[in-house]
């Protein structure tokens, strides 16, 4: 199964990396284990070598990573991403603090944005994982989430701290509703969510030509009413759905035992999914808090 963030689909945790999808028939002459319960049953663990490996998959269990083995962990999924959110937030408290508002920080946080987006791409295209290419991205990501935060901060005072709030509150709700397994991240379910995430986007891309062009006033469907809500609110629905396929991909990854650079892979995913629903948050405390 391939993830919401082109880190995870080009490089990541994939049948395209040595790992299977959740539609993997078991091979031949193995364990009979459901592709359910078994997301990488075609091939077993590619990275086991452990005599326990295959009593595992009989048993229906995954296989954990032994330890001290270069194999991805959840500390270094965690130790890498609170670096490259950490780059993220000194980016954009520097960018703040240095950056008064006025048409050239707007024209900064733009091109900032602009390489931050290439460097993205950069990293998504390449066969690993290059910790430089990741964090230069969230610096410049930090630089443009900084500039805009000061803009939205001063006329709608207070929005960025709203905006951050509710963003680790839509963060812990999906890990929550993820652990707690009420949202099963199934072939299905992804394929479902994808769809909906595309013709988002290219609804949006859509909407934001007009604007340019003059032929839908006002931001179009972004705009600062009520129907810019109700797409604000489905975006950060979106974004709660990229999270609960980040998750699956670092529960699987770290379970049938990835290298432990795939962690960079990990933080960087959802480095990107995290911005997105905060300037998506963003927008949408704007518009709760009106014109005031």
């Amino acid at each position: 199964m391939r993830s919401s963030n082109p880190v995870f689909s080009r490089r990541g945790f994939s049948r395209d990396n040595g790992y299977a999808g959740f539609n993997a028939a078991p091979q031949a002459g193995g364990p009979a284990v459901g592709t359910q319960a078994n997301p990488y049953a075609q091939g077993g663990n590619p990275y086991a070598q452990n005599p326990y490996a295959q009593q595992d998959l009989q048993q229906g269990a995954p296989p954990q990573a032994p330890v001290s083995t270069g194999r991805m962990t959840m500390d270094d999924v965690v130790m890498r991403s609170a670096m490259t959110l950490g780059t993220v937030t000194v980016g954009a408290i520097l960018a703040w603090a240095l950056l008064p508002v006025s048409s050239t920080s707007y024209g900064l946080a733009i091109g900032a944005a602009l390489v931050a987006f290439v460097l993205a791409m950069v990293q998504s295209f390449k066969r690993t994982a290059s910790p430089a290419l990741i964090l230069g991205y969230a610096a410049f990501e930090g630089v443009f989430l900084g500039v805009i935060s000061e803009m939205y901060n001063s006329r709608w005072s207070g929005a960025p701290f709203q905006a951050v709030l509710g963003t680790m509150a839509v963060s812990g709700a999906t890990l929550l509703v993820y652990k707690a397994g009420w949202v099963r991240v199934t072939a299905r379910y992804a394929r479902i969510g994808m769809t909906i995430a595309i013709a988002f986007v290219v609804v949006t891309a859509v909407n934001l030509l007009l604007v340019v062009f003059g032929v839908a006033s006002d931001g179009g469907l972004r705009s600062m009413g009520p129907l810019g809500a109700i797409v604000g609110i489905l975006a950060i629905l979106i974004g709660a759905f990229f999270l609960t396929l980040d998750f699956k991909q670092i529960e699987d990854g770290i379970a049938y035992g990835a290298p432990k650079e795939e962690a960079w892979l990990a933080a960087f995913g959802l480095t990107m999914t995290l911005v997105w629903i905060y300037v998506e948050m963003l927008r949408l405390v704007a518009i709760f808090s009106g014109d005031d």
